[in-house]
């Protein structure tokens, strides 16, 4: 089922969304992988805030080419997010309600979303330049030494995802090798 959705990601967002769905966001999101994830636990382990606001907030697992011409980004496909599953937990319970990336989450990640009514949604591999047309503003954050890996606050309209496990913890990955996801 086709759903649109606005950011910040909300409980009453993420109760409406189950396994399967195709999603179309607009609004906030930020950018993070590995290095700046390890930069946020760090910060929280010396009693420093984190960079974001955390809260309601959905992390997007890629990291940019450079923007081309007129184009606030360049291409922005999604990055295997089991690389993010040592760290997702944390902000989790935190309080960010949405990640999303490509591929399997761990044990430890799954009952973080099922325990904080959270969301994991993946974004097609591949389609870097594609998702990039759904980015209408990019703006540096925090980490700028990281290049490639820094914080980015991204605004989209209509960025398309589909949901892979949704608040209950049902997974369209296992859904897909059980045969139960005829239609997708």
């Amino acid at each position: 089922m086709d759903k649109y959705i606005n950011t910040p990601i909300t409980d009453e967002i993420t109760m409406n969304l189950q396994s399967g769905d195709y999603v179309y966001i607009t609004g906030t999101l930020y950018v993070a992988r590995d290095a700046a994830h390890k930069r946020m636990i760090e910060s929280l382990e010396h009693g420093e805030q984190l960079p974001i606001d955390i809260k309601n907030a959905a992390i997007y697992y890629m990291g940019p080419s450079p923007a081309r011409e007129g184009r606030p980004i360049g291409s922005a496909g999604p990055t295997t997010a089991s690389r993010m599953d040592k760290y997702a937990p944390v902000l989790l319970d935190l309080g960010q309600k949405a990640m999303i990336g490509k591929g399997k989450r761990s044990k430890e990640v799954i009952d973080a979303v099922i325990r904080n009514k959270a969301v994991y949604f993946a974004a097609i591999g591949g389609a870097g330049a594609l998702l990039s047309k759904c980015i209408v503003k990019s703006e540096l954050v925090c980490y700028e030494d990281l290049g490639a890996e820094a914080v980015l606050k991204i605004e989209v309209k209509d960025f398309p995802v589909i949901v892979v496990i949704d608040k209950d913890g049902n997974n369209l990955y296992e859904m897909a090798m059980d045969g139960k996801c005829k239609g997708i």
